[in-house]
């Protein structure tokens, strides 16, 4: 079973209430710190120095009144972005990683520009399990199948924190994937096929299956032009919500990073039986994902949970990051069994292996 905390051995009723009043404060606190960010105010103050600067001299490079330094600057204060000393104003350390960190910044702006007005829509999006807060987006049953059409910023910055989590890990990950010889490979839910692109790229004679939506193996098949492989690859047009639609058969080694997070456990589970059936005798199937439970830090785990509600309010409406159990529980039923796992992949990844059950 299993045991996780985050809060402090030894916290007071007291220090407990202020955390409490951070969770009710969190939306005010989000936008003053991003606006700081965006417009300017930490660059300045990082270009300052340890002496920092005043409010009248921020106001006095004409950048910004009086008024709204004094509001945002006041809400970054509280929230250890910045501190005061003698009146002045300078960069504290959760500022500077504001500032410099890319994936506080990939945070940041997924948040805002992708999840922050659907996330209004929770509640309903809770009791329906539907994306009720996509409408906020477009007008799209779920998120992908209006991926490639979401409007700017959005877009970029749903791909910037998709590739962030995933582009890491892909590299290092080329030897376990072909660790066994495989000549048939499938990628499922190849998305723009970067995969698929690393994987031709790394062994010449190996032969891609990409298995996503239309408009996403358009995309995939512009990727794989680009790279100059697309004669290796094979695309196949699935909606994989359909559990009559059967895999492409006689797979070597099948392919899922960060895909089945994005489904609910009863079509994981028919996803999984398919994987299964479309396995040649001795292959294996790969499911690489970001599992908040087999995390080392809990800055990772933070990161991860706190992704769940955006498949509620905008993704799919019953997804989520699952804990590895629970995959390794559906595989299982689906007559595969766990051969290896391993973690420390990229930025939070982890990889398990499955064979076909004895």
């Amino acid at each position: 079973m299993l045991d996780k905390k985050f809060s402090p051995d030894r916290q007071t009723a007291f220090e407990a209430r202020f955390e409490a009043q951070k969770i009710a404060f969190g939306p005010v606190v989000f936008q003053c710190v991003r606006y700081a960010w965006k417009r300017g105010m930490l660059q300045t103050l990082a270009d300052a120095g340890e002496t920092g600067l005043s409010i009248a001299e921020l106001a006095g490079t004409g950048r910004w009144t009086e008024y709204a330094l004094k509001v945002v600057l006041e809400t970054c204060l509280s929230a250890g972005v910045v501190f005061v000393h003698d009146g002045r104003y300078a960069l504290d350390k959760a500022g500077f990683c504001v500032l410099t960190d890319s994936i506080t910044q990939i945070n940041i702006d997924f948040n805002h520009d992708v999840c922050y007005q659907g996330l209004f829509k929770l509640d309903e999006s809770l009791d329906a399990e539907k994306p009720i807060g996509l409408k906020a987006l477009g007008e799209w049953p779920t998120l992908y199948q209006g991926l490639s059409e979401l409007s700017e910023p959005a877009k970029t910055s749903w791909f910037a924190f998709d590739h962030y989590y995933s582009d890491t890990s892909f590299p290092s990950i080329m030897p376990d994937v072909f660790a066994t010889a495989p000549r048939k490979v499938m990628d499922v839910g190849a998305n723009t096929g970067k995969f698929s692109c690393v994987a031709l790229d790394y062994n010449a004679d190996v032969e891609l299956h990409l298995v996503d939506l239309p408009r996403q193996l358009s995309v995939a098949a512009t990727s794989l032009e680009t790279a100059g492989v697309r004669e290796r690859a094979h695309l196949h047009p699935t909606d994989l919500l359909d559990p009559a639609v059967a895999l492409p058969s006689g797979m070597d080694v099948i392919w899922m990073s960060q895909f089945l997070s994005c489904f609910s456990e009863p079509a994981i589970a028919t996803i999984l039986q398919r994987a299964a059936a479309a396995l040649a005798p001795q292959g294996q199937l790969l499911v690489m994902d970001t599992f908040w439970d087999r995390q080392r830090y809990d800055i990772a785990s933070y990161c991860l949970i706190n992704t769940s509600p955006y498949f509620t309010a905008m993704a799919s409406g019953n997804s989520k990051i699952y804990e590895s159990g629970d995959y390794v529980r559906l595989a299982e039923a689906a007559g595969l069994k766990l051969l290896t796992a391993r973690d420390g992949i990229g930025y939070c990844h982890s990889l398990l292996r499955f064979g076909r059950a004895a």
